[in-house]
């Protein structure tokens, strides 16, 4: 047993943007942007029935993982913090618009994660949508209802276009930190979250000692 902090840390909006947006822009010829959206799941915030329907056909096939795009800071943030965090990479494989095509999700999601995180053992990949039946120290997400389902003492919630409209209070209510307002620097909020987190267990560990 060691004296890291256990960290589970979502992957989708958090490490990275899968390629939905790109497909949604290719598809549709437009030039949509991360933040003109208010939904979490963007395709059916614009496109309804036979388009939605249409749209779907033209992703069936193609891989989110492989034109995904690496928010800034996060591989360095949390390979900063390797010393001192165990990271568990918790995160859903199940595309709610084509459930039946998500097996393959599982795959791209696995090999893109050992493509970027070298470091993580794949043995901490825990690919589930249904997080509140695990615990660690801290949960990093940007999905409310993920936080509020799970019991970790230390919650974080990323900045992200569909989390903007969560009020203070509520986060206050809850005891979820909010890392910034902005996705583009919300891993440099987390970097100095983390520190304080790793300060106040060290504090902890010298009492006990």
């Amino acid at each position: 047993m060691d004296n890291k902090i256990d960290v589970l840390l979502d992957v989708d909006d958090v490490v990275c943007f899968p390629a939905y947006l790109v497909w949604i822009n290719e598809f549709l010829n437009t030039n949509f942007q991360e933040d003109d959206f208010k939904g979490y799941i963007k395709e059916k915030e614009i496109m309804k029935g036979e388009e939605l329907q249409e749209f779907n056909k033209f992703i069936k096939d193609r891989n989110p993982y492989q034109e995904a795009i690496v928010l800034p800071q996060a591989i360095e943030v949390i390979k900063k913090h390797l010393d001192t965090c165990n990271y568990y990479m918790l995160s859903s494989c199940i595309n709610p618009c084509l459930k039946e095509e998500s097996g393959k999700l599982f795959t791209y999601k696995y090999n893109f994660l050992l493509k970027i995180l070298p470091f993580i053992n794949p043995e901490n990949f825990v690919f589930t949508n249904a997080k509140h039946l695990l615990k660690g120290d801290i949960q990093i997400d940007d999905y409310l209802p993920h936080l509020l389902a799970n019991k970790t003492p230390y919650k974080i919630l990323f900045p992200a276009s569909h989390n903007k409209s969560v009020p203070d209070t509520e986060l206050k209510k809850n005891k979820i930190v909010r890392a910034g307002s902005n996705w583009r620097n919300g891993w440099e909020n987390i970097d100095i979250l983390l520190e304080q987190q790793e300060a106040k267990s060290k504090k902890l560990m010298r009492k006990k000692n």
